[in-house]
């Protein structure tokens, strides 16, 4: 077979003129390296020159040929022709006169490379870091109504309300909304503050620290006069409330120019708006529990494959029966213990063909750990209502599920990974078979995916009907299993579920206890911590508690992964010796759900 002729144009090469304007951007760290950079490529280019097109193509990898490319030293007129360079043809010109364009070799995959979130401080804030000093925070209005409490979060550092934000929070407190609730909550705080200070005391600064919030060591700063320093660029609207924010920030400057002035603001574009007139500004994160969701709890670690000839020198077994289950335990001493919590699952799985184990923590004391080994619930014998696990860690779920002893559980996964199915099969296992429990109740927050459809009619469980359509779903799929009695006996079956199956609203559940109940709360990534502090507070003796959910598909306005109410439980429960959490990995709902969760 011919090989195809060597391209004559460099067609999407930039010229080398054009090198030193794209250099200008770059970090110093990547200029420094740019000298070995250019003399690896030159190396590599001198023998490439006099090699025939053939040997140069089979000898240079893409990669390699791409920092030739992008080395500003390394591209001399000469070398534009070379079979090097040209790693990926030149598309033949169209009647439209266009060319094909240039294939970047190191493009991330979309579903494999996700954006971080990260909590970024501005310089100002970084600097005043450094050399210790203290500084003073000028609050947005949607801070104060995100987390009330946000006056006392900012520890040795003074914070300042512009008038602003007294009259947008006058505004938003009317109605029984959240936001509603806290600026009514923030008002009230400010005035418990405010109320037994001197009028002329109030310019001076009030302690945060004066209603017994010990960590706040800093003064809370009022406007008590119209500005009268330098004002924002013209054109900007005057009467708008952001603008007028940042013209307080700008004259705090200018009247304190040796202290650090930070706006914090949930508000994106006002950030925006703030960094590009030149003024420092911030996101408020101490509301989120993690900066990034991939340090969140999982549930699950894998041990050394070396564990049990490092930790298992005096280690002692027995066996225990407990709900009618016998289990051996394992007390185990080493330094692997230090890095575990209780309920915690642990498994190894030997690439020797030895038998896996699966375990759980049990008890911590130090180095030594009493390990508990697993019920096997891929076994049809040891089905749940008719389901078995498909995977490691369904059978993980199904032992905190059916363990009277776990009251609090927290599932998390993608879809299609049976949160629910599982849910749903312990449910009726331990209500209908067991008698454990005297119903189940399943709730979940009504935040539409796209627009509302309105008003809907019929009681309470009549209009959550609509949203509780995966439970619908599951059901069906869980009656299905029993062919036994028949049509008449499934359908006798379905009505027996369908009374031991309630179904409530989130707005109704304050002042509640619910005693001897399975609650299910679906969807948990779309509460807020308060929400979610309010449903976990309602059980009674003899109540567990479930939350399902994946903090990728959070459809609440203004709630993050790091922020989610569904991260912060697992987070504040983790290692309780009555809670259990486990993140599903591995989708079982079909191979298009699968497919569509990893590219999508």
């Amino acid at each position: 077979m011919p090989l195809p002729k060597i391209p004559t144009k460099p067609a999407t090469l930039l010229l080398a003129e054009d090198y030193p304007k794209a250099d200008r951007t770059k970090p110093a760290a990547v200029q420094a390296a740019k000298p070995k950079l250019s003399a690896v490529a030159e190396i590599a280019a001198e023998p490439v020159a006099k090699a025939p097109a053939k040997t140069t193509r089979a000898k240079v990898p893409a990669k390699q040929a791409a920092l030739v490319a992008a080395s500003p030293q390394a591209a001399p007129a000469p070398l534009l022709s070379s079979p090097l360079v040209m790693e990926t043809p030149v598309a033949k010109p169209s009647g439209r006169g266009k060319e094909k364009q240039p294939v970047d070799l190191e493009a991330p995959h979309p579903a494999k490379h996700k954006a971080v979130e990260m909590t970024v401080k501005s310089s100002t804030s970084r600097n005043a870091d450094q050399t210790g000093k203290t500084k003073m925070f000028v609050l947005d209005t949607n801070v104060l109504m995100h987390d009330p409490s946000s006056l006392f979060r900012f520890e040795e550092h003074d914070v300042y309300l512009p008038m602003m934000t007294l009259e947008e929070l006058d505004d938003h407190k009317k109605g029984m909304s959240e936001v509603a609730r806290n600026a009514r909550q923030v008002s009230r705080t400010l005035d418990a503050l405010v109320g037994s200070i001197d009028d002329g005391a109030i310019e001076n600064g009030i302690p945060l620290a004066k209603l017994g919030n010990k960590d706040a060591k800093g003064r809370l700063f009022f406007q008590t006069r119209l500005q009268n320093g330098p004002t924002l660029p013209e054109g900007l609207p005057v009467g708008k409330a952001d603008n007028q924010i940042l013209g307080v920030v700008r004259n705090l400057e200018a009247e304190q120019p040796g202290r650090a002035i930070v706006l914090v603001s949930k508000d994106i574009n006002m950030r925006i708006k703030a960094r590009a007139l030149g003024l420092p500004a911030e996101d408020y994160f101490n509301d989120h529990v993690l900066e990034d969701s991939d340090l969140l709890y999982s549930g699950i670690v894998q041990l050394p494959d070396d564990f049990w000839n490092k930790n298992g020198k005096d280690m002692e077994s027995w066996q225990e029966n407990k709900n009618g289950v016998s289990s051996t335990f394992y007390r185990v001493t080493g330094p692997t213990m230090l890095t575990l919590l209780v309920n915690q699952f642990v498994y190894l799985e030997p690439k020797n063909g030895e038998a896996p184990f699966y375990g759980q923590v049990k008890q911590l004391n130090g180095k030594t750990a009493v390990i508990q080994t697993l019920r096997d619930f891929s076994h049809n014998k040891n089905n749940v209502w008719g389901v078995t696990a498909r995977n490691r860690e369904q059978n993980f779920a199904l032992n905190l599920l059916m363990n009277p002893e776990c009251d609090f559980v927290t599932l998390l996964g993608q879809a299609g990974t049976g949160k629910t199915l599982l849910a749903l099969a312990a449910g009726l296992a331990q209500v209908l078979e067991t008698k454990l429990y005297n119903e189940i109740i399943v709730t979940r927050v009504t935040v539409p995916v796209g627009e509302d459809i309105g008003f809907l009619p019929g009681t309470e469980e009549e209009k959550m009907g609509p949203w509780m359509g995966a439970f619908d779903d599951n059901l069906e799929v869980l009656n299905k299993s029993d062919s036994d009695g028949g049509e008449w006996g499934r359908a006798a079956t379905q009505d027996l579920i369908r009374s031991r199956i309630k179904i409530k609203s989130l707005n109704f559940m304050r002042g509640r206890t619910f005693v001897n109940k399975f609650l299910i709360i679906d969807e948990a990534q779309n509460l807020t911590p308060k929400q979610i502090k309010t449903l976990v507070t309602r059980a009674g003796p003899g109540t567990k508690i479930l939350c399902l959910g994946n903090i990728a598909q959070i459809d609440t306005p203004y709630l993050t992964e790091g922020s989610s109410g569904l991260t912060y439980v697992v987070d504040r429960f983790k290692g309780w010796s009555h809670s259990g959490h486990v993140t599903l990995a591995r989708g079982e709902r079909s191979r298009l759900a699968d497919h569509a969760s990893e590219v999508l």
